[in-house]
């Protein structure tokens, strides 16, 4: 299954449910960017990354948030990273704005429409200039 047959399912099940927003969750690593086993090197977003990433912060109805098993201080400067190009990711591996239901405890788990993971599919290499064609960004 591809991201964009994830997302235009999440965005049916947002009118059929009659939704105002979507999560959207990232990983970082062999995401948005590079992977850097050494961890000392600068940070380089795959390419389309940024501009995909920018066009969804700035949407009212969708929300992106952070799913990551990096440090915390990693975070950090990751989060600095993302600001400075006008990406804004509201959590990181939470979801307070979904409370739990009988269906759902999100205590343990951020509640997420689409995840974008390269574990769960997602090809930085390919996948992002897909997200760009799809969304018309140019």
């Amino acid at each position: 299954m591809s991201i964009i047959h994830s997302i235009e399912r999440a965005f049916e099940d947002k009118k059929s449910k009659k939704w105002d927003l979507l999560y959207f969750y990232f990983d970082i690593h062999e995401t948005i960017f590079y992977p850097d086993y050494e961890n000392n090197k600068e940070q380089r977003f795959y390419k389309h990354a940024i501009e995909v990433l920018q066009y969804l912060s700035n949407r009212d109805d969708i929300m992106l948030g952070l799913y990551t098993c990096s440090y915390p201080r990693e975070i950090l400067e990751y989060q600095k990273i993302f600001k400075s190009n006008n990406i804004n990711f509201k959590h990181v591996n939470k979801n307070p704005e979904v409370e739990n239901t009988k269906y759902g405890f999100f205590e343990m788990k951020p509640y997420f429409n689409v995840l974008f993971e390269n574990k769960a599919g997602f090809n930085a290499e390919t996948d992002w200039i897909l997200l760009k064609n799809y969304f018309n960004i140019y």
